[in-house]
């Protein structure tokens, strides 16, 4: 229930959107240029001359416990789930095999907090947006995203068709995250909503009723719902606001040398399908819910 460095070597081919879910919106096609800080370009995007964390070593963060279907197993370095398989697909993008890549535990608001990063970037469901760019870089958006509502299928709330039907719910998300940015800012609900430091926090209070109901990404949504809550069920999921799309990007330092390499490799990547592809094989279970007015 989360909410974000790549470049390429020489340009790479053209993409294939994939759109197994109205819930996952389609990667665009656009070089996503506005979504990244203006970093200092590195002089060049080898992998001998980049300024890396480690020398020779690609150095890649995200937090801990790291959840499905973004990661298998709590274990970034297998390769499997989503983001996972992103990761090593941007490291070789920029010339890093597997087994020069190393794995950083990173909080998940220590990531895009002011301050000097121990990691090269940090792929962890981090939404881009303008507060979190004053005070770290983002590559251009992996992947396009809409929040969603979870409650018990029990519960009154199950059968809300709209942002109205939820504002009396005791609603809850993880701290700094765009679930509850989502909740305060569109659903508006007329309780405090509760506010959790982990998602595992917040999915066991809907499961003992502190909570009506939470708010995460879609993916994770249907994951919960068949895998860890199977009492609850997707309410649904918000429309992009004002016909913008919410996008995870990777997370660089500041003024980044490696930003514009990084980015380079992400859109690479998309145009040559690869995002699609990743998309549809660890995130093809993240079908259709109804939209939230």
């Amino acid at each position: 229930m989360h909410l974000t460095a790549r470049s390429l070597l020489p340009a790479l081919p053209a993409l294939l959107v994939i759109a197994a879910a109205t819930g996952c919106a389609p990667q665009d096609t656009s070089t996503e240029a506005d979504a990244t800080a203006s970093g200092s370009a590195a002089s060049s995007c080898d992998p001998g001359t980049m300024p890396t964390e480690a020398k020779g070593k690609l150095t890649v963060g995200t937090d801990k416990p790291a959840y499905a279907p973004w990661f298998q197993d709590d274990d970034p370095a297998s390769g499997k789930g989503f983001e996972s398989a992103v990761a090593y697909a941007v490291a070789k993008a920029l010339g890093y095999e597997k087994n020069h890549v190393v794995w950083q535990t990173v909080p998940f608001n220590n990531s895009f907090a002011p301050g000097e990063k121990n990691f090269d970037f940090d792929i962890n469901q981090i939404s881009i947006s303008d507060e979190r760019e004053k005070a770290v870089d983002f590559s251009s958006g992996y992947y396009d995203v809409r929040q969603a509502v979870i409650a018990l299928k029990d519960s009154p709330y199950a059968k809300a068709t709209n942002a109205a039907g939820l504002k009396d719910a005791k609603l809850g998300a993880q701290v700094g995250t765009t679930s509850l940015d989502t909740i305060n800012q569109i659903i508006k609900p007329t309780r405090e909503p509760a506010v959790y430091q982990k998602n595992d926090f917040a999915k066991s209070a809907l499961r003992n009723g502190q909570v009506d109901a939470i708010v995460v990404d879609l993916p994770t949504a249907f994951y919960i719902t068949s895998a860890e809550v199977p009492d609850a069920k997707v309410v649904g999921q918000f429309a992009d606001s004002a016909g913008a799309a919410e996008r995870f990007g990777l997370v660089l330092d500041k003024g980044s040398a490696l930003t514009t390499c990084v980015t380079k490799a992400v859109d690479g990547l998309r145009a040559d399908g690869t995002l699609a592809a990743l998309e549809k094989r660890w995130l093809s279970d993240a079908v259709d819910a109804p939209v939230l007015k």
